[in-house]
């Protein structure tokens, strides 16, 4: 049987995997144009099995040659001469292991001179020489050449690699004049366009890229609710679980937004991880939307290596760390804008999309592991509020469910006595922080939660907390006056509506000094709304 894999390439004969022949026949597309383009992504989003796929299918068509920068050490960018010597061997021994090798005695002609010169090269070989030497070969070649490069910015720190960037530049520019490759496919994390975020300061030489020939790179390569279906599909036929695939599909869809990794991690973790454990002890039983959160639980508490690159990257920079802060905790609306550097840097690293001009977390996964680790530094771990949930939690379970309401009784209680005497401003930025805070000690281990990004704004953002298969729906709100607080017991009416739920919760941060706090029952239309004002 095929298995999920996280781990490096995934390989169609032994992974479940999903189709992406309609993002290969997009980027055949730019191919059979002749563009020269990057495919610049998040980490672990799938873009060197997408390559693998790629030189497979373009084999038909052209002599593919690719190539994976990590393969090189630092040394072999010392200088041209190395460089050049170093990458025409590589270039050499993976073209002849191409299923697309021109075996002409003309074309085998062409190699055996480029080996001789790199056999016998002296100092002077370099980028010119490399790049005359390649000439030759596309020129001779019964198929069109086209050059892959895969982990390219982990050599994108360094003159060297300018130097190569600037032929191959070059090359396009004079294709109709000298034969060179047909397309160059480029791939990493880091915009090739825009590589000062690499270098060191003071490197002023080096800011700009003479990689501004290449094409944009549109194709999108999350997966989707039906190719996420497909892949279910393949993995229901081998094992017959009887699982509701385009249900299971969207709520996987729904956690991860279709980042590649996220999406076969949830996959993995249920079928290796979750099956088999006391609550799903059958394929039958993890295969469900209880199978799906359980996995996420597991998913957010686990180290991985994407993780350790997320919080890496707050702590490499600031400006992305301060950004992110404002998005989830005080729910600020901030536009999209290419030019401002922490914007830049948070889509690079696949923190944010772009929805409607306004930036927003890049998925509930990221949402959530974001929010914990603002909520677990030591500055947060030592506050009041979170000790006295620790203190709490035990009380707060009864017969293995929730009791929502309790835990806003105390939330309440407490919130009073450490904050009452705080201002409009303390809880505008900080309440709802709070209110996670206190959450967070009394589930973890046993549920999750999220935020639903539709309703995050500065006065108002929907908890939804999963908890052993029970759902709850809790609204944050600040007190704007009656006819605001009405239409936000409606939007929460209509939410659990949504949700097939009889009972909401409503936690109200009122900075009114003749407030009531406590926590009251409302009936409206045979729900009830547990609201908590504080």
């Amino acid at each position: 049987m095929k298995i999920f894999n996280t781990n490096a390439v995934c390989i169609p004969k032994i992974h479940y995997m999903v189709d992406i022949s309609d993002k290969l026949r997009q980027i055949k597309s730019m191919v059979d144009a002749g563009q020269y383009f990057t495919i610049n992504r998040a980490r672990q989003y799938g873009k060197t099995t997408t390559l693998r796929q790629l030189r497979e299918y373009l084999k038909e068509d052209y002599l593919v040659v690719s190539l994976d920068f990590q393969r090189l050490d630092t040394a072999k960018f010392q200088d041209g001469n190395i460089f050049s010597l170093t990458f025409g061997k590589y270039f050499l021994q993976t073209l002849k292991r191409s299923s697309s090798y021109d075996t002409r005695q003309e074309f085998t002609e062409v190699i055996d001179h480029f080996k001789d010169m790199l056999d016998t090269a002296n100092r002077d070989f370099s980028l010119y020489e490399l790049f005359e030497a390649l000439s030759s070969i596309c020129g001779a070649s019964l198929l069109p050449v086209v050059l892959i490069i895969d982990e390219v910015d982990s050599a994108s720190n360094n003159q060297v690699f300018l130097d190569f960037l600037a032929q191959l530049r070059n090359c396009y520019i004079e294709r109709d004049e000298i034969p060179t490759f047909q397309s160059v496919i480029l791939s990493g994390v880091y915009d090739i366009k825009n590589l000062k975020l690499k270098f060191v300061k003071g490197s002023e030489h080096k800011i700009n890229s003479p990689w501004n020939i290449a094409a944009d790179f549109l194709v999108d390569m999350s997966f989707s609710k039906q190719e996420i279906e497909e892949m279910l599909q393949e993995y229901e036929q081998d094992y017959k679980t009887g699982m509701d695939i385009r249900t299971l599909a969207e709520s996987i869809y729904d956690y991860t937004s279709g980042y590649p990794f996220l999406v076969s991690r949830i996959c993995k973790l249920m079928d290796e991880y979750v099956f088999g454990t006391e609550r799903f002890p059958s394929k039958k039983d993890v295969w469900t939307y209880e199978g799906v959160s359980e996995a996420v639980k597991l998913l957010l508490s686990e180290k991985n290596t994407l993780f350790e690159s997320l919080t890496g990257k707050l702590e490499d920079y600031p400006e992305l760390k301060k950004i992110i802060y404002a998005i989830l905790f005080h729910g600020d609306s901030i536009g999209y804008n290419p030019d401002d550097r922490a914007i830049d840097i948070a889509f690079m690293f696949g923190f944010i999309k772009s929805k409607n001009e306004i930036i927003t977390i890049a998925n509930r996964i990221f949402e959530t592991r974001l929010y914990n680790y603002f909520l677990t530094t030591d500055e947060v771990i030592g506050d009041y509020i979170y000790q006295s949930a620790l203190q709490d939690k035990n009380q707060f379970v009864q017969n293995g469910h929730l009791n929502m309401r309790m835990i806003l009784e105390k939330f309440v209680t407490h919130f009073h006595d450490l904050y009452g005497d705080k201002d409009e401003k303390f809880y505008e930025d900080d309440g709802r922080r709070y209110f996670l805070l206190y959450l967070r000690p009394i589930i973890n281990g046993t549920g999750n939660y999220y935020i639903e990004s539709q309703t995050r704004n500065r006065e108002r953002t929907d908890v939804i907390i999963d908890y052993l298969g029970e759902q709850f729906i809790v609204e944050l709100k600040l007190w704007r006056g009656d006819a605001y607080h009405t239409r936000g017991e409606k939007q929460l009416l209509n939410y659990l509506d949504h949700y097939h739920l009889d009972v909401g919760y409503m936690l109200s941060f009122n900075f009114n000094k003749n407030k009531k706090i406590g926590v009251q029952n409302i009936r409206i239309n045979n729900r009830i709304l547990v609201e908590a004002v504080v």
